[in-house]
């Protein structure tokens, strides 16, 4: 059995085994972790054994660029304090409430945030949320950890986390040196950030799934 598969299936049983009109799963980690492929076959999982299942990406909270030009941020696009964490703890709380509710997601390509671009009906007895700063242990982040029915950390080694995330500039057409110093500059320390700040997961999901 493949790492993500095993991981999807122990996080699925678990998920399975509770009775909610309303579960929250968070799914924390560092970015380039794996955190998406995880949260989208996890719902894939559950969605196929009957739980109504929705996938909410944290990154729909980015601070317009706009903002972050007049903050001085741009550069530091990416770290705690470039998102709406109000308005995301804002959302969280309004996801237990069991109604339908709409949020954004983050288009990396335009390097935008798409307000109300998913809808999780009041159907959905699953709400599966993924972010880097959903068990961080900084104001207001900290606040997020006694939201979750259920959280999740995606564990890469740094190693294999800087490869990711210089591919992850190479991929929206970077040269190797513009790849690589954006990876280095910012991503890297917010990834480690993550990972020095982190608030102890109910499973740890040990291992390199791949996204």
């Amino acid at each position: 059995m493949d790492t993500l598969t095993h991981h999807v299936n122990t996080l699925a049983e678990h998920v399975l085994a509770q009775d909610s009109d309303r579960y929250l799963v968070g799914i924390a980690g560092a970015p380039g972790s794996g955190k998406s492929t995880l949260s989208a076959e996890l719902a894939r999982r559950l969605n196929a054994q009957g739980r109504k299942s929705v996938v909410v990406p944290m990154d729909g909270f980015h601070l317009d660029n706009a903002i972050l030009d007049t903050r001085g941020l741009r550069p530091r696009k990416g770290a705690p304090e470039t998102f709406d964490a109000p308005g995301f703890l804002r959302l969280i709380r309004a996801l237990k409430t069991g109604d339908e509710v709409f949020a954004p997601v983050f288009d990396r390509t335009r390097d935008i945030a798409i307000a109300g671009a998913v809808a999780v009906p009041a159907a959905a007895k699953v709400v599966i949320v993924e972010g880097n700063y959903l068990m961080f242990d900084e104001a207001p982040w900290r606040e997020l950890a006694q939201l979750w029915d259920m959280s999740a950390r995606v564990n890469v080694p740094m190693p294999e986390l800087r490869a990711r995330l210089i591919h992850r500039w190479l991929s929206l057409n970077h040269s190797s040196a513009v790849a690589t110093r954006r990876a280095e500059g910012n991503d890297i320390p917010n990834a480690q950030r993550v990972i020095d700040q982190a608030l102890p997961c109910d499973f740890d999901v040990n291992g390199e799934p791949q996204g």
